[in-house]
């Protein structure tokens, strides 16, 4: 079943930097990337159902930073529809760091679930999106046994919550076979243009 929007309904998007595109330092509060495609692709198709688009994206953040402003930046707008992109930065975070430590992906869940509950309590309607990797790098190749399991959980977390899963991992997989990674992530985590287009198709795809 897809999701349904209608005239006047509120769309947050929100994650870290792959949502976030600079939306707070140039001139388009949606940032540059996916959330403007498919906020742009949407009101071209369907101007007889004008919906508010948001982003409350922040770049560098993990789940435990999105946790102190979920309510400023998403519940307080009290969205219909809310789209989480979130785990590129929970992978690995020891490699990175100074005091950096692993985040299991017990941890990761409990903090998604955390962030869910109130939204499903309310009947906001769901949109996960698998954190993914394109591994450019050896260092990059180790970090899939730490994203896995974190697929896994947003996987479950989908079922659990009745979200709509935008299996992201398996989609840039697949396009990379053909092209190669650096097309759709040159870093192997932030999309290309060409990457946030086909996120933007694979999201309009759930959506009605």
């Amino acid at each position: 079943m897809t999701i349904t929007l209608r005239p006047g309904d509120t769309v947050m998007f929100t994650g870290d930097s792959i949502t976030d595109c600079q939306h707070l330092e140039i001139e388009q509060p949606l940032g540059w990337g996916y959330p403007l495609r498919v906020a742009g692709e949407w009101g071209f198709r369907h101007p007889d159902r004008q919906v508010g688009w948001h982003n409350s994206g922040i770049s560098g953040n993990k789940v435990m930073d999105l946790e102190p402003r979920w309510e400023r930046d998403v519940l307080d707008t009290r969205p219909d529809l809310v789209s989480l992109l979130i785990g590129a930065n929970d992978v690995g975070w020891k490699d990175y760091a100074e005091d950096g430590y692993e985040i299991p992906a017990e941890d990761f869940r409990a903090g998604i679930h955390r962030l869910l509950t109130p939204l499903a309590e309310r009947g906001t309607q769901l949109i996960l999106i698998e954190p993914f990797l394109l591994p450019v790098n050896d260092a990059q190749r180790v970090q899939r046994e730490d994203l896995d399991p974190k697929i896994q959980v947003v996987r479950e977390l989908a079922r659990t919550f009745g979200a709509h899963l935008l299996a992201a991992d398996g989609l840039f997989a697949g396009l990379a076979a053909t092209t190669g990674p650096e097309y759709w992530a040159a870093d192997g985590v932030h999309p290309t243009p060409a990457g946030h287009a086909a996120l933007a198709d694979a999201w309009l795809r759930l959506v009605d």
